[in-house]
């Protein structure tokens, strides 16, 4: 049976180089990064020359980058110490936001007394900027912007630059969850004013449970998780230098071979949005995803022409076929429940059609495309 992945949003396969890299400094560097003898110096080398690399591709400071265990820890430490340590009482966001957003928002208005807004999305998945920037203008008390810069499941892409200028203007806070764009898109911090970051190793062929807050200098946030002085205080408990070595190493192959990656999957993924297109009458792509300008080459999400009956086995049919894709985002699979995302920008008629996330990476080829066209085909000619 043929295998493949095109899952990538979800978790990315690990480069190589990544692979040697973690296992060398496992075998040979094993201390705890705290103790003041030779291997425990050895180890801290480790981190610090990875916090200074990460800060260099991303136009930072290397204090300005706290590792965490992932994108959805750095989310929290932004939204939950604005509220506390900040003086945030009004947070604007939008519900097509990731669920470690969302869910944290929820979490923190049900507790305090601050007040939530969300921003209008339109049918492209784009959210109204007109709307936001009347947010702003209206906001009497200290405000806290929070929207990711790609969407995980329709990958529309934030006009930062236009947020983060809003944001300044209004003297609001900007925090962005950038777990699927670092790694994909040429980001530089520096020259956006975004206060806060989230960003996920595994989501750019690094490993699980590693990534990193971009903390912007002086801006007053506290920790999240107490304990040692680890992450200048923002995080006790012992770094996995093995992790954060390997998220250093995935993001410098990823900057260093970006543009020709970029090209190699915009094709593929123009391709199959083409095969689709000719092959599946009726096919729709859900907001702008097979819009190479205004979405991420990284993937697409399309809605299938296919009855109630049969679409509760299409995902079942596809893993039978070795084809692994998503309805949704995984962080949500199990849960049983239609995407919050979609459920915002899809009529009523397509919601009751199933929708499925392909997403790609430099390891994809057309052969597997083809593939891919050809069971969907044969499944609904069945």
């Amino acid at each position: 049976m043929q295998k493949v992945y095109f899952d990538s949003a979800a978790t990315t396969q690990l480069r190589p180089e990544v692979i040697d890299r973690m296992i060398t400094v496992l075998r040979e560097d094993y201390g705890n990064p705290s103790s003041t003898h030779g291997f425990g110096r050895s180890a801290k080398n480790h981190i610090e020359q990875a916090r200074k690399n990460i800060a260099k591709y991303l136009g930072v400071k290397a204090s300005e980058i706290i590792f965490t265990s992932g994108g959805t820890e750095a989310d929290n430490l932004a939204l939950n110490s604005a509220v506390r340590d900040l003086g945030v009482k009004h947070i604007i966001t939008s519900k097509i936001e990731h669920h470690a957003v969302l869910h944290t928002v929820q979490e923190i208005q049900a507790n305090t007394d601050i007040s939530v807004s969300y921003v209008n999305i339109q049918s492209n998945g784009s959210i109204d900027y007109g709307h936001l920037e009347d947010l702003l203008k209206n906001s009497s008390e200290k405000t806290l912007v929070s929207l990711m810069h790609v969407n995980n499941e329709v990958g529309t892409i934030l006009n930062i630059q236009k947020v983060g200028s809003f944001c300044k203007q209004y003297e609001a806070l900007f925090h962005s969850d950038m777990v699927q764009s670092i790694g994909h898109l040429d980001v530089n911090l520096n020259e956006l004013d975004v206060d806060f970051t989230a960003v996920s190793a595994h989501k750019f062929h690094g490993p699980k449970g590693v990534g990193f807050a971009y903390i912007r200098k002086n801006s007053g946030l506290k920790p999240l998780i107490y304990g040692g002085e680890q992450e200048r205080g923002y995080r006790g408990g012992t770094e996995g230098v093995h992790n954060i070595v390997g998220m250093d190493e995935a993001l410098r192959l990823s900057y260093e071979h970006m543009d020709e990656e970029k090209a190699y999957i915009s094709n593929l993924k123009q391709y199959f949005v083409d095969q689709l297109k000719e092959n599946i009458e009726g096919v729709k792509f859900n907001a702008n995803c097979c819009d190479l300008e205004h979405s991420t080459y990284t993937l697409i999400n399309v809605c299938l022409p296919i009855s109630q009956e049969k679409a509760g086995i299409l995902l079942f049919q596809l893993d039978i076929k070795g084809i692994a894709c998503s309805k949704g985002s995984a962080c949500q699979s199990g849960s049983g429940k239609g995407s919050h995302v979609l459920t915002e920008i899809l009529s009523e008629e397509d919601m009751l059609k199933p929708s499925v996330r392909f997403s790609f990476s430099k390891f994809n080829t057309k052969e597997e495309v083809d593939y891919v066209v050809s069971v969907l085909k044969e499944f609904m000619q069945d």
